[in-house]
């Protein structure tokens, strides 16, 4: 029977877990045997009796579940284990490991899975199809991503949001620019919207003009744009020569705003910068940005990753996993996902990996000794020439 173990997330500040009673009730119907290690759930205030109620068997802290699972399911990258080695170090040779990570920013953790001979899958490659869209990590934790840095915005500025007309007079509406209309920004100007701001959006994917305004905002036109979206979905990075007239154009309008939200990122690179220190001095003391790239570089000059920057009056906040900040129901997504993704190559309680399938083939960094993801080989391969 295969095992699959459900270790207590290590990284600092983490309080996701990556399986919740319902999934794993839904592992185990499925003929496998689930390992959930005790506390696992407990920043997603999930109880060790919940999950063995639904069928777990309770381990406890230690590497001895790690080397004896077949399947690892983690939020976060693997790292450090307490008891010194390294996560990939202590599971079993060939065993199943996944997990959310941008493997061309862990290229030691490629290797080291590649010498161990595991399959390691990243649920950051899982394709933008229809049919994998119950897998798809990257947009449920966007999604909460995009809610919290509204509610952010709305707690550090020094006003309302709606409009209001009151017996003093009529407070007008707080203008809020969002950059990037994925899941993220579009999910930001629908809570935005709620709470009565006046929003403006602007992407560097014509696709997403309709969604936007089909949400009450308006989308900010680029003179001369092309859509920047690739075969899966994702934006592709944009050319410097665009860039520039984007920061021409939305930069009077940012000038102007009370909230930017920034929402931009590109799969394995360093987030694009679109909001330079020479814009945020043009914008009014009191307004403020939530750089929801932050942990990646950061869409604004001055932002530092977990901290709130004061430039000139204007606060900069730099949050760090905001779907953690709502672990209970990033848990319960998260869980979902990886559940599904995994059940699409059991097979009668048996591992089928089938790389005609793509959600199979795009999603696979290693098998065995092999690197599959060729981005990442090829920067490895590059690595070794330049050794």
């Amino acid at each position: 029977m295969v095992t699959v173990f459900i270790p207590k997330e290590t990284a600092d500040g983490e309080t996701r877990v990556a399986a919740s009673p319902e999934s794993v009730g839904k592992l185990i119907k499925a003929g496998l045997k689930v390992q959930v290690e005790a506390g696992a759930g407990a920043g997603a205030f999930i109880v060790d009796s919940a999950y063995e109620a639904a069928g777990a068997e309770l381990m406890p802290a230690g590497d001895d579940a790690f080397s004896q699972a077949d399947v690892i399911f983690k939020v976060r990258e693997p790292g450090p284990h307490p008891s010194g080695k390294h996560e990939l170090e202590l599971v079993k040779k060939g065993a199943v490991f996944i997990s959310l990570f941008v493997p061309q920013s862990a290229l030691d953790d490629v290797k080291l899975a590649q010498n161990r001979a595991l399959k390691f899958f990243s649920m950051n490659l899982v394709p933008r199809i229809s049919r994998a869209q119950s897998m798809d990590a990257l947009s449920s934790q966007a999604n909460i991503a995009g809610y919290k840095a509204v509610l952010l915005a709305a707690a550090q500025l020094p006003r309302y949001f709606p409009l209001l007309m009151t017996a003093a007079g009529t407070v007008k509406p707080a203008k809020i620019v969002i950059m990037g209309a994925g899941v993220a920004g579009l999910q930001a100007i629908a809570t935005a919207k709620r709470l009565g701001a006046q929003v403006w959006a602007t992407d560097v994917r014509l696709a997403v003009k309709e969604q936007v305004e089909s949400l009450g905002a308006k989308f900010i036109d680029i003179p001369g744009m092309e859509d920047l979206e690739d075969e899966h979905g994702y934006a592709k990075p944009p050319t410097p020569e665009f860039l520039a007239r984007q920061r021409q154009i939305v930069g009077d309008q940012i000038a102007e705003s009370d909230v930017v939200i920034t929402t931009a990122l590109i799969p394995g690179r360093k987030a694009p910068v679109l909001v330079p220190k020479s814009l945020v001095e043009r914008m009014r003391p009191g307004s403020c940005i939530v750089d929801i790239a932050a942990e990646q570089g950061g869409n604004c000059e001055c932002t530092v990753a977990g901290e709130t920057t004061d430039v000139g009056g204007v606060s900069v906040i730099g949050p760090r996993n905001l779907p953690g900040t709502l672990s209970v129901n990033a848990s319960e997504l998260y869980a979902r996902n990886i559940m599904t993704f995994f059940l699409s190559m059991v097979k009668e309680g048996e591992l089928v990996f089938d790389f005609e399938d793509e959600v199979v083939a795009q999603s696979c960094v290693v098998f065995e000794e092999e690197i599959k993801h060729g981005p990442t080989a090829s920067l490895i391969a590059n690595e070794g020439g330049n050794s």
